[in-house]
């Protein structure tokens, strides 16, 4: 990843985790899903006017032409609307990525569904707002408001399409140009599939950068380098790049810095490695323990109490299933440093979620047990295994369920920590690790390897572990 691409990771995962980061997403956003673009959806209505499409720059006029010449009918535009965004298309993985990341804000200029289908498969509501009188109104327990400024697909008919939807955007929704304001004021947006000859936007940009001049907050997009065409004249593709390095200095007069790359897969690495930022900051802690041999059971309940104490210290957030035996010190730990610091436990430093224990619904406990630990470890980056047993029938075994939980961390690519010097099945997942790990797949690769391996010495101190523990979080 380049160096202004690594920059853009940095600043946008700080503000995604002070609640300040919000999305805009174009046409191009939906384009990967199947979804056509403005050109490709207008096509039709130039060949009917004579017109070819590919040397129009002006869309929006191009619409207004098609009223014009049918008497301020758009019924045609309006057809071509519903045939083309009411197919059903899955939400790309940039989509998925973007629903898996705590966004309360998102705007839009397209008509399809694809942003809410994202965040509902991902269990969030979506607030969707596409109408003055539905920005008067809350959709309780929210997770996010998805403002779709240029209208829906099912309301195709009150989509802004033409020139004189444009021209009266400001007036009909002021609301919506009002809410927008405010946002770029005092959020981070990211500009995605966004091509900026929107005028609405160009509008609200001027009006926003007048009001705050220097003092206006900075924005950013993602854009495709130019690239020479296969049979372009050099002259054409120098006359691009020319234009490219233009555009970037207008977009940065309004506000928004540009982080150009070659390809669009490198869009999805760049939210890829945002997604990464964010959950290696939630740490999902599994361990049970019947009996704490090699270790007494009081000096075991203080390493737990410990480590979930200086895990929490270091701003990291906790999930755990409350399992037997160290539930309560994790618990404790994570408690009573929140309280130390002045502030009240939440789910920004602990989530809990006990098992059931008795069926008194209509599916199996293993079946709920398992929807349980892939809920957990959804939101986690980092996964730390300790001890492993329970007792059955009488007789000491390793823990099925934290095997699973491992097997299911593996799949989901968090960063697995086994403790191996607190034996049973973490000593065992400490052989598989240490067996399996890559240094090359990670960029602190070396330095990790050698504090792996301390995690499963029997030489080393349960002091010694949770500070390899911590060691290890700081280079993950």
């Amino acid at each position: 990843m380049k160096r202004d691409q690594l920059r853009l990771v940095d600043t946008l995962s700080k503000e995604l985790e002070e609640g300040n980061l919000a999305i805009f997403a174009g046409a191009g956003f939906s384009r990967a899903a199947g979804y056509v673009d403005w050109k490709s959806l207008l096509k039709p209505i130039a060949d009917e006017l004579d017109l070819d499409v590919d040397k129009e720059w002006d869309l929006v006029t191009l619409a207004q032409y098609h009223t014009n010449v049918n008497a301020t009918n758009r019924a045609k535009l309006n057809q071509l609307l519903v045939t083309e965004f009411s197919m059903t298309a899955e939400p790309t993985e940039n989509h998925a990525i973007l629903a898996r990341l705590p966004i309360p804000t998102y705007w839009t200029t397209n008509y399809d569904r694809l942003i809410e289908t994202a965040l509902e498969k991902n269990e969030k509501i979506a607030d969707i707002k596409h109408t003055n009188k539905q920005l008067a109104t809350t959709r309780p327990k929210r997770d996010a408001i998805v403002y779709k400024m240029h209208g829906d697909i099912e309301h195709a008919a009150d989509a802004v399409l033409t020139r004189d939807d444009y021209e009266r955007y400001h007036v009909n929704m002021q609301p919506f140009i009002t809410a927008l304001s405010g946002d770029l004021v005092s959020k981070t947006f990211l500009f995605l599939g966004f091509s900026f000859t929107d005028p609405n936007l160009e509008y609200i940009l001027s009006r926003v950068r007048i009001q705050f001049t220097r003092d206006q907050r900075q924005h950013y997009c993602i854009l495709r380098r130019a690239s020479k065409g296969e049979n372009e004249d050099l002259a054409d593709f120098e006359y691009r790049q020319r234009k490219e390095e233009l555009f970037t200095g207008e977009l940065l007069r309004v506000g928004i810095k540009a982080v150009y790359v070659d390809e669009f897969s490198e869009i999805t690495d760049i939210l890829r490695a945002i997604e990464h930022r964010h959950k290696r900051n939630t740490i999902f802690i599994s361990g049970a323990a019947h009996d704490y041999n090699p270790w007494c059971k009081a000096e075991s309940e203080q390493f737990v109490y410990h480590l979930s104490r200086a895990i929490c210290k270091e701003q990291y957030r906790v999930i755990s299933g409350f399992g037997l035996g160290i539930g309560s010190a994790i618990i404790t730990g994570v408690l009573e440093q929140t309280v130390m610091n002045g502030g009240r436990l939440d789910n920004d430093q602990l989530i809990l979620r006990p098992f059931p224990q008795s069926k008194t619904g209509e599916r199996p406990l293993k079946e709920l047990w398992t929807e349980y630990r892939r809920n957990m470890l959804a939101h986690a980056g980092v996964a730390i295994f300790m001890f492993g047993n329970k007792l059955e029938n009488g007789e000491l075994i390793l823990s099925d369920g934290m095997r699973e939980e491992f097997d299911i961390a593996v799949a989901k690519g968090v960063f697995v920590i086994p403790v191996g010097i607190t034996g049973s099945m973490s000593k065992l997942l400490w052989n598989e690790v240490m067996k399996s790990y890559q240094e090359s797949q990670h960029e602190n690769g070396k330095k990790i390897t050698p504090l792996l391996g301390e995690l499963g010495d029997k030489s080393t101190s349960l002091e010694r572990a949770q500070e390899v523990i911590l060691l290890l979080l700081r280079l993950i």
